[in-house]
């Protein structure tokens, strides 16, 4: 068997992450080997597999759901915004150039589909089945002829395509009917029906709009999965804490200890790989909360000032708002104060980027005896070693080198007194080394606050998982699903007007494209954003996809 599935969705954080993952667990569950796959990303939140390379944090964890590693065959183009027109182009987990919208659109994303069907194709030959994940939603009709990612990827592969609504937000029949109807008559024969994400309340009386639906489309609904409270995943934005959902109505369990621990979060810009702070607020007792102003700070035992893609941008904003001058006084006051990658390097004496914000130097906070230098070569790394006399590991990915002139060393970065700093993401989700830290923080700030002794992070990641399983096999049409993974879409789906704009009516006995798409016209979410121009630096690119242990076509002229 070598089957798969494109899950799209009526618009962008529509649920598809989740229930890619959801499908991924359901199968693994059924003895079933599955990869989850996208084609293009665009997030700030990213991972280093094993083998070095980076990827979407939403890929690395659909493959812990499918219980595999992750590698860069999972998401070969990966796009970080650097600002409101320009993104980094990371390629097979390398950073190849930066570039903008209109030049990624221009051609250049169309010259990556040979390398996007390779990789999957690969994944096709290892695995039974094989996930894919839209983006955005299928039915952008402006960018449909570069398209990499959504119905390009189905008709190359000839996956059948099931479509994810969020009903919460209201719309959610229109959002089917106008995205089907938006589509080619080729797309549309790939579009096998529905699934309804977030729905609160009794099903029956929703029933008969999906049989009206089915009516206008020819198509039908394969699950309703309900609102589930608390349930996350690792996003590719937005602010949310993944072991709580949305971190304003999160809820807290009651403290192990006496009193409960409060940690505000600078929600800088470009604030990347915010879910350093998912294993914080997966601790009893423990209160996240993402703050821009520095009067939220006052009442705060820890303030964490997170990674970004900017980190001069993030050092100006910070001063505009004066929480600078607030975290400044907190490490005169030694109150804890934890800097996270390019927060870790704000902390310091001065930065040096002639790279991302070819700002030149520029004067940090000082709160640590660090020297920041920006290098052209990105690091990559899974390092481990040890703090607090407990094991750490982590992952690194910064452009920027940190000298550290003195202090406590502190993982690669340093301490002093009460202000930390490291390079190192993930590092609290190591245990034992998150709880001697929160007893760190508890005594600084005269709390008595204790870690509860036998929170798993590891466990907890892996019961949400199981919950997403859980999901569709409760709630969706586990059978039919199967059937469409196995054997793609029905045939004789109907075509439903007034299609994509200039396609023409639809042909006689039309049926899904097996093999590469000759017209690749389908789009992506927002494309990289941009640039320095065809003279921009950029790295030269192996052919070999990191930790794939097998080669992949890779067109360096997209770049």
């Amino acid at each position: 068997m070598s089957g798969g599935l494109l899950v799209a969705g009526t618009t962008s954080d529509a649920g598809k992450s989740v229930v890619t993952a959801g499908i991924c667990r359901w199968l693994v569950r059924q003895g079933v080997r599955v990869a989850p796959f996208k084609a293009q990303n665009m997030s700030l939140n990213s991972f280093v597999t094993r083998e070095g390379a980076e990827i979407g944090r939403a890929q690395a964890m659909q493959a812990q759901a499918a219980r595999v590693e992750p590698t860069a065959l999972m998401n070969p183009v990966l796009l970080k915004p650097g600002g409101d027109r320009s993104s980094q182009v990371v390629l097979m987990g390398r950073p190849v150039g930066e570039m903008s919208a209109r030049g990624y659109h221009g051609g250049r994303q169309e010259a990556l589909f040979g390398t996007v069907v390779d990789c999957l194709e690969q994944l096709r030959g290892a695995y039974d089945a094989v996930i894919c994940e839209g983006a955005g939603s299928p039915a952008e009709i402006n960018l449909r002829r570069t398209d990499i990612v959504n119905m390009g990827v189905a008709r190359a592969a000839g996956f059948p395509v099931l479509v994810v609504g969020d009903i919460d937000r209201g719309g959610v029949f229109a959002s089917f009917f106008g995205t089907t109807a938006l589509l080619s008559a080729e797309d549309q024969s790939l579009v096998a029906g529905y699934l309804v994400n977030k729905f609160r309340g009794d099903v029956s009386l929703l029933e008969p709009g999906l049989d009206m639906l089915h009516g206008l489309t020819g198509r039908r609904t394969y699950g309703v999965l309900p609102y589930a409270h608390g349930l996350g995943i690792d996003e590719e934005d937005g602010l949310r804490v993944s072991m709580r959902g949305t971190v304003r109505e999160s809820v807290v369990a009651p403290p192990h200890g006496e009193d409960v621990l409060r940690v505000a979060v600078c929600a800088v810009p470009l604030m990347s790989n915010f879910t350093d702070v998912d294993a914080l607020a997966a601790e009893p007792g423990v209160v996240v909360r993402f703050v821009d102003r520095a009067e939220e700070l006052s009442d705060a035992d820890l303030v964490v000032v997170p990674g970004t893609r900017g980190t001069v941008r993030a050092l100006a904003w910070l001063r505009e708002r004066g929480l600078a001058d607030a975290l400044r006084r907190r490490a005169a006051e030694g109150r804890p104060v934890l800097g996270v990658c390019g927060g870790f390097q704000v902390l310091g004496e001065s930065i040096d980027d002639e790279v991302e914000s070819r700002a030149g130097l520029v004067e940090g906070l000082g709160l640590l005896p660090v020297r920041v230098r920006f290098g052209r070569e990105k690091v990559l790394a899974r390092p481990t070693g040890s703090a607090l006399g407990e094991p750490v590991e982590g992952y690194e990915i910064h452009h920027g080198v940190a000298e550290v002139r003195g202090g406590e060393p502190f993982l690669d970065g340093c301490r002093v007194g009460a202000v930390w700093g490291t390079h190192w993401h993930g590092s609290l989700e190591s245990d034992a080394f998150r709880r001697a830290f929160l007893g760190e923080v508890a005594r600084a700030s005269g709390r008595r606050f204790t870690a509860a002794p036998d929170t798993s992070f590891a466990a907890l990641r892996e019961e949400q998982l199981d919950r997403l399983g859980d999901l569709i096999e409760e709630h969706a049409d586990t059978d039919a699903l199967w059937r469409l993974i196995e054997s793609g879409a029905p045939s004789g789906l109907p075509f439903v007007p007034p299609g994509a704009p200039g396609a023409g009516a639809p042909s006689a006995g039309l049926v899904p494209r097996p093999g590469p798409s000759r017209d690749r016209d389908s789009a992506p979410e927002p494309g990289p954003r941009s640039p320095d121009g065809p003279g921009s630096p950029r790295n030269d690119l192996s052919p070999r996809a990191p930790g794939s242990g097998t080669d992949v076509s890779v067109n360096e002229e997209a770049l």
